[in-house]
């Protein structure tokens, strides 16, 4: 195949998410069907901040509404086949919609008498479950894609399978009426942790989000990006850079950052002279890192703080430093890529002004800054949450160009509703791998195995750790993808004394990092998809500029206190102001650039040099220093210097 039949057209933003984000891929009704679902959703709205502010229900009842609201809209706004209709409802989807709500509110109606019997199920309990977990299974299929469900069916057969599972992966079997009473009936299954957390954090997360997005912060986030870095050399994708960091810290989505920066920065870093892969790859990666910049973490740090027992803040602070480096890696990538080509910034007066915006649209930050506030403060994230949504209506209303109306007030409530169904089923069928890992062990073999295969040493035992978090993270949505790599990889390291938070987050970033790392690389290819470029070689070049994800985890296994775990202020401070001279060096190396083209053996200095600042320890410091200082002298007297063009190979 020719390069020019590779080459896929421009796509729009909206033609972007229906290809790689299945759960943008949803109906649009109007009439009867756009009152109920409407209806529906302001309904589930109105429970979850009802139990958010008067106290949340016994965990496996408000889980089972949660789900029986999430099972209502999925099925109401996801055909069954593409092919149908997306302004017409089928009957069809109206009999799935029903039974599924039907089964998780079995659990509702007869919750005392579940109790009372304390497992002991009747053949109808077992019916219903079987049905329910056949449901999540669909309705995950409509929203999240195959790549979960596949995960999730090979545990299922795992369980039901395993006396025929040959050496350390063996065990003794789960009967077909035990199992899915197990995943129904207890919160140990699709009920889980996962569930929990969805139930109450990640709703209101996400209708936070929901508001914020409805008073133009987006919008607000991409201007001030540009006011601050849209003058200097390689601008608009510096302001990719900043505007996708700046969403991150409420998205939970790569491809959704992707699509939503994506369609105003990529036709701008075209338009000013970068290659369509780079442009594609810049925000990609940008967008990416959305997903480990705190405080939310694409829902993650959440479903963190209650998998690894401690304060959601200790989570928040520990991905830190992690999110700085990775940011600070992208940033110099792409000033370097500038500098290498020639690429200039966007004239002054094409760009909006500080000031003006900061007064103008300034005041729609400051619920971000106050939920930041609270959760430092010790405010549990619900609080937090809550305080936020009704401060981003509040701000919203200080300025007439700001000011939201009360239909779009009850269109946040709606569009917060449709906007945690990916998460919610995700959750739901992350449940399930829950649910198979608890009754056969299966965490405890797999990192048994893959110990095994290290033998026994660390930093093997993190090589395969990393391989298997990238191929489970494979095109699995952010909170589910943690909730796979945490239960099955993580537990490798952690029976290596690694600190279990650690362990924890490197899993989680592997995991995420997999939306850049080809061959599945989705924020790569939506990238490329709006760019009109390559799609693997825009996963390439993405997952170059990711470097900072590829070496950071390890680093902060080694040295725990990159994470500020039983570490002083002034270790910290140190450490992170030697990464960051360490990501410069490894940003040089992986662009070839400096003030000059960089050869090979300068390159690889550089990268030397940089990993051992970012390793905390006095010797790896001195020996990374001096060589980042001799090799920058040394390519100051290259005979090849200034920019190149675009069409070479160096």
């Amino acid at each position: 195949m020719s390069a020019k039949e590779e080459k896929i057209r421009e796509l729009s933003a909206e033609e972007v998410l229906q290809k790689f984000d299945k759960e943008s891929n949803k109906r649009e009704l109007s009439g009867f069907w756009g009152y109920v679902i409407n209806a529906i959703c302001i309904l589930f709205a109105v429970f979850q901040l009802y139990t958010a502010t008067f106290g949340i229900l016994d965990a496996h009842l408000q889980r089972a509404v949660h789900l029986a609201f999430g099972f209502l809209l999925i099925f109401l706004l996801y055909p069954t086949r593409k092919s149908w209709s997306k302004v017409k409802m089928h009957p069809v989807d109206v009999i799935f919609a029903l039974v599924s709500a039907c089964s998780a509110m079995y659990i509702v109606v007869n919750y005392s008498e579940l109790v009372l019997r304390a497992g002991l199920n009747t053949e109808t309990d077992f019916i219903v479950a079987l049905i329910g977990t056949i449901l999540v299974f669909e309705a995950a299929r409509r929203v999240v894609g195959w790549p979960m469900i596949i995960v999730a069916f090979v545990f299922l057969l795992y369980a039901f399978f395993g006396p025929y599972v040959p050496g350390i992966m063996a065990h003794r079997g789960v009967g077909l009426e035990e199992m899915f009473d197990h995943l129904f009936f207890t919160t140990e299954g699709i009920f889980g942790t996962p569930m929990g957390v969805s139930s109450t954090f990640i709703y209101l997360f996400i209708l936070f989000g929901a508001y914020l997005e409805a008073t133009g912060l987006g919008k607000f986030f991409i201007d001030l990006a540009n006011a601050i870095a849209g003058w200097a050399a390689g601008g608009p994708a510096k302001v990719a850079v900043l505007s996708s960091g700046l969403m991150g810290t409420v998205s939970g989505s790569s491809v959704g950052n992707v699509a939503g920066t994506g369609s105003f920065t990529i036709p701008m870093m075209k338009k000013l002279g970068y290659r369509p892969a780079f442009a594609g790859a810049v925000e990609a990666a940008a967008s990416t890192g959305g997903q480990l910049m705190p405080p939310v973490m694409g829902a993650a740090a959440f479903l963190m703080a209650e998998f690894v027992g401690v304060p959601y803040f200790d989570v928040v602070k520990a991905a830190v430093i992690p999110a700085m480096l990775y940011y600070i890696g992208v940033w110099l990538g792409v000033h370097y890529e500038a500098k290498k080509f020639g690429l200039k910034g966007t004239p002054r007066d094409q760009l909006p002004k500080f000031k003006d915006l900061f007064l103008e649209k300034g005041h729609l930050a400051i619920p971000l800054l106050v939920i930041i506030y609270l959760l430092v403060s010790g405010y549990t994230p619900m609080r937090a949450a809550l305080a936020a949504i009704a401060l981003s209506i509040v701000c919203a209303c200080l300025r007439k160009s700001t000011r939201i109306s009360f239909r779009q007030i009850i269109q946040g409530l709606i569009d917060g509703s449709k906007g945690v169904l990916g998460v919610l089923i995700a959750c739901a069928t992350a449940g399930i791998i829950i649910g198979v890992v608890t009754k056969t062990g299966v965490g405890l073999k797999v990192a048994t195995a893959l110990l095994d295969l290290a033998g026994g040493k660390l930093l093997p035992a993190m090589f395969f750790t990393m391989i298997t978090s990238l191929i489970l993270g494979m095109g699995v949505p952010t909170t589910a993808n943690y909730v796979i790599t945490s239960t099955i990889a993580a537990p490798a390291l952690i029976q290596m004394n690694v600190p279990v938070l650690a362990a924890h987050m490197f899993a989680f970033y592997f995991g995420i990092v997999a939306d850049v790392t080809p061959p599945v690389a989705l924020a790569a290819y939506a990238g490329a998809g709006i760019a009109g470029a390559n799609p693997m070689r825009c996963g390439v070049i993405a997952a170059k500029l990711a470097i900072a994800a590829f070496i950071v985890p390890y680093i902060f296994v080694l040295a725990p206190e990159l994470l500020m775990i039983n570490a002083t202020p002034l270790t910290i401070t140190y450490s992170a102001l030697t990464a960051i001279i360490g990501m410069w060096g490894v940003s040089m190396a992986m662009i070839g650039f400096c003030q000059n083209l960089l050869n090979l053996p300068q390159r690889i200095a550089f990268l030397i040099g940089g990993v051992c600042m970012i390793i905390p320890g006095t010797i790896t410091d001195g020996v990374g220093i001096a060589l980042i200082v001799l090799t920058f002298f040394w390519q100051k007297t290259n005979k090849i210097k200034g920019a190149i063009k675009q069409n070479s190979d160096l």
